[in-house]
């Protein structure tokens, strides 16, 4: 195993490898990352007065649907990413002041390696179907910051909790 400061997806000569996990304990781990999506003004108060509706449906519904769906591929988006068995997964959406979304994506397994990448996956892919759903609005729509607010479980944990 690769120590602190050294890239994990690197065999000895230098190639990319998955990570080999077969000698680690399995563990409960769980992970919680965010995405924004900002508005300009005019859409923002737009989608609040529709009660975030759209004429292709439920804009928080289908960005649930669409990150949730995410989590469970990660490991078809991201080609070193171990496939692994879901247990829980919540994406919350909700205002962040006048003009943004926040999109949190909490994720939960008991396997040898962590969902950091799921928990990611999911809150981007929440906020690319919601821009994908506002589009017609304006394509002034900013997406990110996206960043891992915290883990839990495996060698060592990071910032908040997963709840």
């Amino acid at each position: 195993m690769a120590g602190k400061g050294k890239l994990t997806h690197l065999d000895r000569h230098g190639m990319p490898a998955m990570v080999d996990v077969s000698e680690k304990p399995a563990t409960a781990r769980e992970a919680v990352a965010e995405c924004r999506v900002r508005f300009p003004a005019a859409v923002a108060t737009q989608l609040r007065a529709s009660g975030l509706k759209s004429a292709k449906g439920g804009i928080v519904e289908t960005a649930i649907v669409a990150g949730t769906m995410a989590v469970k591929r990660t490991h078809e988006l991201i080609p070193f990413c171990h496939p692994l068995p879901v247990e829980g997964c919540r994406i919350a959406i909700a205002w962040h002041g006048e003009r943004e979304l926040r999109i949190e994506c909490a994720v939960k397994t008991t396997h040898r390696t962590g969902v950091e990448m799921e928990a990611l996956t999911g809150a981007t892919v929440a906020a690319l179907t919601v821009y994908d759903m506002c589009k017609a609005l304006s394509h002034a729509i900013v997406l990110g910051p996206a960043k891992l607010l915290g883990k839990r479980g495996g060698k060592r944990d990071f910032g908040e909790r997963a709840r």
